[in-house]
């Protein structure tokens, strides 16, 4: 899964679940261990930046492991992955399971000597199951230690309001909608149409997905694979935010952070009409805007496809004090099973290629968005893709360009002047 706005990042309040608890005078053989269960029992303890849809898959793991309990705790996407870099840095606070998402997996493998070797608990077995290119991700640098096994990658598509391209006198019709924009200029000029048309909605919700994408596309994107950050430089990376600059200039944008509050508002509203759109946020904005069930459709991405936009590892840090149960979750939460079920509940699509060709997904429609064949956009997508070196502090990156974005859409600086503070910016990126 992911879910990366570089503004403002899925604002989750924290939240904890408990799954298959036991009261201090339950179960167990009495007593109580240092933790303060039950002797006997365990605890592991799953940080996560979303709702992963685990809680079924806990239950799972509860039917060979009665012995463990397992706490879910949730933060802010930033938040996250801030806390899991102070937590390693002071040997505290990290649980034994942690999510770390597609931008900053770069930043902790090679943090080898902060997690638990995955192969030393039999996961290595796992490689001839996944795209080659995920299971590197979740290597260390030298490739000698796996230090994450991939839940999913994220192919893009774009999400739209059919009811909003009917009112605008734009075409419906997936295909049809599909070829509206071969090019990001021609989804721009369809932009321009809509909004003329459209009664005052806003033809996308905020400017930060659009140009990932854009930059997801591209050969090179922020770092080459020398780990040097050439984002200054990168042309594609210069082209992605002044035609989003434009977009914003042209009044195409609602100005709204994906995931925030406000965005779930306007998703239910009907105050934006497209989304980009990778695997998991189909299930994002299920969960957002539920009462909208049967208004949205998907059609290809512009720019010619290709392109990864998020996807999570889990890795389990060695400050947990159970690493073969920890091991064990995370295999179980990975598993093809565990893949192919989070695919039709929550839009997550598998890293697994070999379930591609699965009827389950092959055949998978989303009613919620108008019956489209998402499992097979999702995975011609994922065919498609060409995966883009991602650097050591990509995440960070990309929220000093979508800073930049926003300073644009609030009147505070001038598409130039807000570039060239981008440029200062990322030389504090180290």
């Amino acid at each position: 899964m992911g879910s990366f706005s570089p503004r403002i990042v899925t604002p989750l309040l924290a939240a904890a679940v408990l799954v298959g608890a036991t009261s201090c005078g339950g179960g167990g053989t009495g007593g109580t261990n240092a933790s303060g269960q039950p002797a006997g029992k365990i605890k592991l303890t799953v940080a996560l930046f979303s709702d992963f849809h685990f809680a079924p898959l806990y239950e799972e793991f509860k039917k060979t492991h009665p012995n463990v309990d397992i706490v879910e705790r949730r933060a802010q996407f930033n938040d996250h992955h801030r806390n899991l870099t102070t937590q390693l840095a002071t040997g505290a606070g990290a649980a034994d399971v942690v999510a770390v998402e597609a931008g900053y997996i770069a930043q902790f493998t090679p943090m080898a000597d902060k997690f638990y070797d995955l192969n030393q608990y039999g996961l290595g077995k796992r490689q001839g199951d996944y795209l080659d290119w995920k299971w590197k991700q979740g290597l260390s640098p030298d490739g000698g230690k796996l230090l994450g096994l991939g839940t999913d990658v994220g192919g893009l598509a774009m999400c739209y309001r059919t009811d909003l391209f009917k009112k605008a006198g734009l075409p419906t019709d997936r295909d049809e909608v599909g070829r509206l924009w071969p090019t990001w200029e021609d989804y721009m000029a369809a932009g321009k149409k809509f909004v003329a048309n459209a009664g005052g909605a806003k033809w996308f919700d905020g400017p930060g997905e659009n140009f990932r994408a854009m930059v997801d596309q591209a050969p090179v994107g922020f770092y080459d694979q020398q780990n040097n950050l050439v984002a200054g430089t990168n042309p594609d990376v210069k082209k992605a935010f002044d035609l989003n600059a434009e977009m914003i200039e042209a009044g195409l944008s609602a100005k709204l952070a994906a995931f925030s509050p406000p965005w779930n508002t306007g998703l239910t509203k009907g105050s934006f009409a497209t989304v980009i759109c990778p695997s998991w946020k189909t299930g994002s904005i299920k969960d957002a805007a539920p009462t909208t069930s049967g208004k949205w459709d998907v059609a290809a991405v512009p720019g010619g496809g290709g392109g990864n936009q998020g996807g999570t590892h889990l890795m389990a840090p060695k400050q947990g004090k159970h690493p073969k149960e920890a091991a064990e979750l995370i295999d179980l939460l990975t598993s093809k099973d565990s893949q192919l079920r989070l695919f039709t509940e929550a839009g997550a699509l598998p890293s697994i290629p070999a379930l591609y060709d699965d009827p389950t997904i092959t055949s998978f429609t989303n009613p919620f968005f108008n019956d489209a064949p998402t499992g097979k956009i999702f995975t011609d997508a994922a065919k498609a893709l060409k995966p883009q070196y991602v650097g050591p502090k990509a995440g960070d990156v990309l929220t000093t360009f979508g800073n930049a974005l926003q300073r644009i859409e609030q009147g505070k600086q001038n598409p130039q002047d807000s570039w060239t503070q981008a440029l200062d910016d990322l030389q504090r990126i180290k």
